[in-house]
């Protein structure tokens, strides 16, 4: 069964404003992601070398991450 959901793109612009607040705070990679799951989000790497941000505990895709935040 498949799962077909709409992005709100107001949405998404919101959810990545926090991902890249908690990024300038975080010391490590590790440390980031450890706060995005108290967000309720996880970052899963791709075999094509992209980040995409899931939810927690389900892993619905929210967007793929700009590699800003990732220099």
């Amino acid at each position: 069964m498949s799962i077909i959901m709409k992005k709100d793109a107001f949405a998404t612009k919101e959810v990545l404003q926090i991902v890249e607040r908690e990024r300038a705070i975080a010391l490590s990679d590790r440390e980031w992601k450890h706060r995005l799951a108290g967000y309720g989000y996880s970052i899963r790497d791709t075999t094509d070398g992209q980040r995409v941000l899931e939810t927690l505990p389900h892993g619905i895709e929210v967007c793929v991450l700009p590699q800003t935040f990732f220099s």
